[in-house]
């Protein structure tokens, strides 16, 4: 269970093709919906979630519960999701749901808020918990579980896997063997998709973002909305000249209990103020991005010795 490293890519041949529409740009917000499927104490982990919390350094002593936290995570479901769902919905721009399975279980409202919108969604886990600490055995039955558990709340099948921050050595081939999933996104090495060789057969990546990632206000990278925004505008803006002679992907990570936030949501709102006036950009959700390169960059046009 080993996965090389490609440090090549496509380097100076990216695939010549282009997205629906003619674009050359196809544009993807991600909202992670993953509140109350983090650490715990009720959940026997022993520790409350200090990660991604409006502190940079937790307060309370492992092993006692972090009601500060839990109630920031709270603001997620409560407000945030919901500020976020009437923005996207009210434009009608689609969007990619990362759900963490538990998170949809215990919170059957916003479940329901996704099934009744045709956003698609990826598979974020059954908990948001890190992968490369789960032995194969327990990872391949929360990769089933998750598939399962989705499908169950939202009345859709989850398209795409994408795990916390980083896959274990097993993800892939774990994904792939289910079956159910067309892709995952557990890689930040390239502007487009791309095949690789898993097992007997070619599985599809669509790589992820933490660069263009609500996360930067956190970690203290940007602090206030406008900074937020004019980044996201100059990522968007280079990859837009770029794709006028060659396909672009654009990913832009959310979380509700963060761009969710009254005095960060005006940097989003801006972007799509940016993106509403361009030509030339396809906004789409992940399953659809993957459906169109699995029929114009077949897996046997670009892995060596075809499949």
């Amino acid at each position: 269970m080993t996965r090389a490293r490609d440090l090549a890519g496509y380097g100076a041949l990216p695939p010549a093709m282009r997205w629906p529409g003619n674009a050359g740009l196809a544009l993807n917000f991600v909202l992670n919906v993953e509140e109350g499927a983090e650490y715990s104490i009720g959940d026997g982990d022993g520790r409350s979630e200090t990660a991604l919390t409006e502190v940079r350094a937790p307060r309370v002593p492992e092993g006692k519960r972090d009601f500060a936290a839990e109630s920031m995570y709270e603001y997620g479901s409560r407000v945030g999701f919901w500020r976020l769902h009437r923005l996207f919905t009210s434009r009608g721009v689609p969007l990619t749901v990362f759900a963490s399975a538990l998170a949809l279980e215990r919170c059957p409202n916003i479940a329901a808020a996704i099934a009744e919108t045709d956003w698609d969604i990826c598979a974020h886990g059954l908990r948001w918990i890190e992968h490369y600490n789960l032995d194969p055995a327990t990872e391949r039955h929360h990769i089933a579980r998750a598939y399962d558990s989705i499908k169950k709340t939202t009345g859709r099948a989850p398209e795409g896997w994408y795990c916390r921050y980083s896959a274990s050595e097993a993800t892939r081939g774990l994904v792939a063997a289910h079956g159910g999933y067309l892709y995952d996104s557990d890689a930040y090495n390239d502007d487009l998709p791309y095949w690789v060789r898993e097992g007997s057969g070619a599985h599809l990546v669509l790589p992820y973002t933490m660069t263009n990632n609500d996360a930067k206000f956190l970690g203290g990278d940007v602090m206030i909305a406008s900074h937020f925004a004019a980044f996201l505008i100059d990522a968007f803006d280079v990859l837009l000249a770029e794709s006028a002679t060659m396909p672009r992907m654009m990913s832009v990570g959310l979380h509700p209990r963060i761009i969710g936030q009254p005095g960060r949501i005006l940097g989003l709102i801006q972007f799509l103020d940016h993106v509403a006036a361009k030509q030339g950009v396809w906004i789409c959700g992940r399953s659809q991005i993957a459906r169109h390169w699995l029929a114009t960059v077949p897996a046997a046009s670009v892995l060596e010795g075809g499949l």
